[in-house]
């Protein structure tokens, strides 16, 4: 069906979202020989004899690059590279915008992960970070670790970490809303693409060990044989200690937490009624989440969803801007799993005591405390870690 081009979002889009912005004046000929030639040569060279001086002398210090191939363009899908590029522009705002970072969107026609890699590793020297976006699973999973293993500045998948840190971050408050321990929680995660697995990686690093995932096939136990691959193996080895075998609803009988990162409608009021007493309830599928917030049972405490119209909104905006200004301000060589937990705890101190509830478990994406917050997070952790060039 033909998209109707009368939404309000396309005269928004035309010519563009972003462009360049020039930092220094060019204004008559000495401003032109230090700009380019003859001054820029002086320039290059020092860099060429003193490679790190090249964090000083160019962008590099404060210029990510935003890279996808456009096959899981946000719920919509493979694309192509030429379709993702509205939504690679759109993080690049969001960058600007709120921490100050220059993006440039990426958007290669390449879908082998050999080619991926091989593609960002020859753009790396022009970069201080990596944002990969909207890449399927499992590729995304080996594209990033490969892109981490073998590049010296931080590689880091939105999809899954930007989503897995404002989650945990929303845990973090929901818990002491209800009055759980974190570590005992029982987790029911539906969706074990790239989202899901990060959430629990980043929830196992916590403590949490009761997990169970749910896929199209089912729960994901030891030993499950259809629809398997690389990464559904070895979240198998790591989860479901009481090897649950089933659909949602057999996942969700005594779960104190449902996080949904998958489809429309695909938990029912009566899945959740099994769950615990003070349940918590993240439903991020976008924009129609797993279960509508007024669908749920009364034994629901806490509530949350990925769109802006109901309260606890889970938005990736509140995680990366953060924690690329804070690998940025410290020249960081990468990016690992307990930077990703400072800033999940940063980001749910954001919320004060005064405030916090069922409705607001997460700050706002407006909230001018959230990217300070995760930044100094990030930055304390890389200097501490010996992952800080500055």
């Amino acid at each position: 069906m033909p998209v109707d081009r009368s939404h309000p979002a396309f005269p928004y889009h035309v010519g563009g979202k972003v462009g360049t912005e020039i930092t220094k004046p060019v204004e008559n000929r000495a401003d032109l020989s230090l700009a380019y030639t003859p001054g820029v040569g002086l320039v290059c060279e020092a860099i060429a004899d003193d490679p790190p001086a090249v964090w000083e002398y160019t962008g590099r210090a404060n210029t990510v690059a935003v890279v996808s191939d456009g096959t899981a363009v946000l719920g919509l899908g493979d694309l192509g590279p030429e379709g993702a590029i509205p939504v690679m522009e759109g993080k690049a705002v969001l960058f600007k915008h709120f921490a100050g970072i220059d993006a440039v969107p990426i958007c290669l026609d390449a879908h082998e992960v050999i080619d991926i890699v091989a593609v960002v590793k020859a753009l790396a020297p022009s970069f201080g970070g990596i944002n990969l976006e909207d890449i399927s699973a499992p590729r995304c999973f080996e594209i990033e670790g490969r892109l981490s293993e073998e590049l010296d500045i931080p590689v880091f998948h939105d999809d899954q970490h930007g989503t897995a840190i404002v989650t945990v971050a929303a845990l973090l408050n929901a818990v002491r809303v209800v009055d759980k321990p974190f570590a005992d929680l029982r987790v029911a995660i539906m969706g074990i693409g790239a989202a899901g697995v990060a959430c629990a990686k980043l929830l196992m690093h916590m403590g949490v060990r009761d997990i169970v995932g749910v896929d199209r096939s089912g729960t994901i136990y030891k030993g499950r044989k259809q629809h398997m691959n690389g990464q559904k193996k070895w979240f198998a080895n790591r989860t479901n200690p009481r090897n649950i075998a089933g659909g949602i609803d057999d996942a969700l009988v005594d779960a104190d937490v449902f996080l949904g990162v998958s489809g429309p409608g695909l938990v029912k009021p009566e899945f959740v009624e099994q769950m615990t007493d003070d349940a918590i309830v993240c439903a991020m599928a976008n924009p129609v989440p797993e279960i509508m917030p007024e669908e749920v049972p009364p034994n629901v405490a806490v509530m949350a969803t990925g769109r802006s119209d109901y309260p606890n909104q889970i938005n990736n905006v509140l995680a990366f801007p953060g924690v690329f200004r804070g690998l940025l301000d410290v020249r960081a060589r990468r990016v690992d799993l307990d930077m990703k937990v400072a800033a999940a705890r940063a980001l749910a101190g954001c919320v004060s005591d005064a405030d916090l509830g069922p409705d607001k478990v997460i700050p706002s994406v407006f909230d001018a405390e959230v990217v300070p917050a995760v930044a100094e997070a990030v930055r304390s952790l890389a200097r501490e870690k010996g992952l800080a060039r500055t």
